[in-house]
């Protein structure tokens, strides 16, 4: 004799949902009980429609000068007369507003969102707006970050740009992660090291990491290779010499180029100024000129 529950297939809505038997037959047929609607996606790809070019810049550790490369590419593009936005999404710790001399500023409402702070026609947001005091921490789980870096995109009134540049934190976690999977047109990755074997093993990581979410890697930036001096701009190596070429071809990605050591790059920084506008003239910024021109950033219809 079949057991009362296994013929039973009459409940009520009511008694299926308090019923805690998973075989019922009644069970699996009831409606799905307050599903979670599906997110819309119209505005985020609204907003990166009007985007023509969007590159990430990541590095496989900190403290090789990521950030500074990415305030400078997103500089040298608006220099060579581009339409230019500067995403920062390094949220624990934001330091573009310093080097962009752009500390205390907020950001502010408009007609079609909120507006990125502007400085010399650069487009630039950075969680450093949004925090009452500078000093405070952003202390934020994964779902949280996803959710605030969507809006940075989705609520933002960008406009019409040439090329955004975003600039991630080191490593390969929720942010840039997050970015991939955003913007499904992301042009490539540039990638940032220094000549040290310890740098250049972190970034074999980053180039799988692409290769895994499948965005292209544009190239590798060998950052600290060298010091320029600041009289005669002669460049001497004091790191283990050509680090990041090797790995790059090793990994068969573009090598983009080396940018020496200048305290320049470091005054600048702290002047809250980009050194490819501040030392047009230097080693560093030349060869800044020369791997954005590699990227072809300074091309309308690249």
């Amino acid at each position: 004799m079949q057991n009362e529950k296994e013929n039973k297939t009459d409940c009520s809505p009511e008694q299926c949902e308090s019923c805690a038997e998973a075989s019922c037959a009644s069970r699996s047929h009831a409606a799905p009980q307050h599903a979670a609607p599906a997110q819309d996606d119209t505005r985020l790809k609204a907003r990166l429609n009007r985007i023509r070019r969007k590159i990430i810049v990541m590095s496989g550790k900190g403290g090789v000068g990521k950030s500074t490369v990415a305030v400078n590419l997103a500089m040298s593009a608006m220099l060579a007369g581009q339409r230019v936005g500067l995403l920062d999404v390094d949220l624990h710790g934001p330091s573009v507003p310093t080097m962009l001399g752009l500390v205390g500023c907020r950001m502010e409402g408009g007609e079609e969102g909120m507006l990125p702070v502007e400085v010399g026609g650069l487009k630039v947001l950075s969680t450093g707006f949004l925090l009452q005091n500078d000093d405070d921490p952003v202390i934020w789980r994964g779902p949280m970050k996803m959710g605030v870096i969507r809006q940075f995109i989705e609520d933002v009134a960008w406009g019409d740009l040439d090329l955004l540049v975003i600039d991630v934190p080191p490593g390969t976690g929720d942010e840039p992660l997050s970015i991939c999977q955003l913007i499904s047109d992301l042009e490539g990755a540039v990638i940032v090291t220094t000549p040290q074997k310890v740098a250049a093993a972190d970034v074999r990581k980053s180039i799988n990491f692409c290769n895994e979410v499948g965005v292209k890697v544009l190239g590798v930036i060998e950052n600290m290779s060298g010091f320029a001096c600041p009289k005669c701009g002669e460049v001497t190596p004091i790191l283990r010499a050509n680090g990041g070429r090797p790995m790059a071809e090793e990994m068969g990605v573009p090598f983009l180029g080396s940018i020496p050591i200048d305290p320049l790059i470091a005054e600048s920084g702290d002047d809250g100024k980009a050194f490819v506008e501040s030392a047009a003239s230097s080693p560093a910024a030349g060869a800044f000129r020369e791997i954005v021109r590699e990227l072809a950033l300074g091309e309308k219809n690249a």
